[in-house]
């Protein structure tokens, strides 16, 4: 077997072994540790928090569809029990660009007055895309983008499913990174349309097919500069439905899309307002984040492609343990969680608030 073959094989297994050591490191039912917190010290009292924060559904156990509440006891599971499942919408109503996330102050309520954590929810390997070069035609154009995944610097082998997006025009294409974590996809869009593309990657992992990453870049087809994503629209996900907040009177929508790692369609409208849509996400079977998509115009002139992911992730909530001081004073514990039987990153932080030794 040649030898990056082996190494591949050894990077895989590695892989798998962490994720399942992670997922069944904890199958008993957690107690609240509301009771007995006071009597825990050290790492052990945060693991009990953290634990308790991703197996309790909380209270009430539906919240996260709960648009107007805040939960009285805040815990992520989703209802199904299983452990380390996270429930999608209580995930979302962390991400502050969602309007009905919760915030900061509405989980130490639900908490202890002593603790102060921070939250961090991403795809389990990151994945980097860039425009190499493009070559323009009499009616066509061809992108050639270089893509890697890879996990703290270590390379991951990837399946990739790649769309392209402009106004109404979608191009799908398979392709792949090698053992390397490097591919290369080229891209063919027909000068008939201009305007803000969208490239979406969803890479799987050739290891583990719930290690999904994804991730967008966006470009310019025969059109001038961009604006970033968020410009002019706020999206908000929640109980498989898509608000849609204009940021400007004049914007304009003319295409709405949501994309899986299988399969793509287009968004039905359910209801708009003076400045709000909104649009039904369907209920998918298939174990894939959902990238959400929205087109159109600002003003009649300015294109734009704006874009966020169902479960509304990365995310990141809490406090700031950056400097120094109170970095050495927190611990951090790491957690492989499904959600959708997708796998996630969770990586919560805590401190002592009353004693800094605990």
């Amino acid at each position: 077997m040649p030898a990056s073959s082996l190494d591949t094989f050894f990077a895989c297994s590695l892989m798998v072994i962490l994720i399942v050591s992670a997922m069944v490191g904890t199958a008993k039912v957690v107690q609240p540790y509301l009771n007995d917190l006071a009597n825990v010290n050290g790492i052990e009292r945060y693991r009990g928090l953290a634990e308790y924060l991703l197996l309790s559904a909380g209270s009430p156990s539906d919240w996260g569809v709960m648009v107007n509440d805040v939960p009285a006891v805040f815990g992520l599971a989703s209802e199904t029990r299983q452990s380390y499942e996270l429930d999608l919408d209580k995930v979302c109503r962390l991400n502050s660009d969602n309007i009905y996330s919760i915030n900061y102050q509405d989980i130490l309520t639900a908490l202890v007055e002593d603790v102060s954590l921070n939250i961090k929810i991403h795809p389990l390997f990151e994945i980097s895309i860039n425009l190499a070069s493009s070559q323009s035609g009499e009616n066509e154009t061809t992108y050639i983008f270089q893509i890697s995944t890879s996990k703290s610097g270590f390379p991951i082998p990837t399946w990739l499913r790649c769309y392209t997006v402009v106004e109404t025009y979608i191009s799908n294409v398979s392709s792949s990174t090698d053992s390397n974590g490097a591919g290369t996809v080229n891209v063919v869009l027909p000068n008939s349309f201009n305007g803000t593309a969208l490239f979406v990657v969803f890479a799987k992992a050739k290891a583990y097919s719930q290690m999904i990453g994804f991730n967008v870049y966006s470009f310019g087809h025969n059109s001038e500069a961009l604006e970033a994503n968020k410009t002019f629209l706020q999206l908000s996900p929640l109980n498989h439905v898509l608000n849609v907040s204009f940021q400007y009177a004049t914007v304009e929508l003319s295409n709405a899309y949501v994309f899986t790692y299988n399969y793509y369609f287009s968004l039905s409208q359910t209801h708009m307002e003076n400045q709000t849509v909104e649009y039904h996400i369907p209920h998918l079977l298939e174990a894939s984040p959902m990238m959400l998509m929205l087109n159109g115009n600002n003003a009649s002139s300015t294109s734009f492609a704006e874009w966020t992911a169902y479960p509304q992730l990365p995310l990141e909530i809490g406090a700031n343990f950056n400097d120094l001081t109170a970095k050495s004073k927190a611990v951090a514990l790491t957690y492989v969680v499904s959600v959708n039987s997708v796998l996630y990153e969770a990586v919560i932080t805590c401190r002592s608030v009353r004693n800094y030794n605990a």
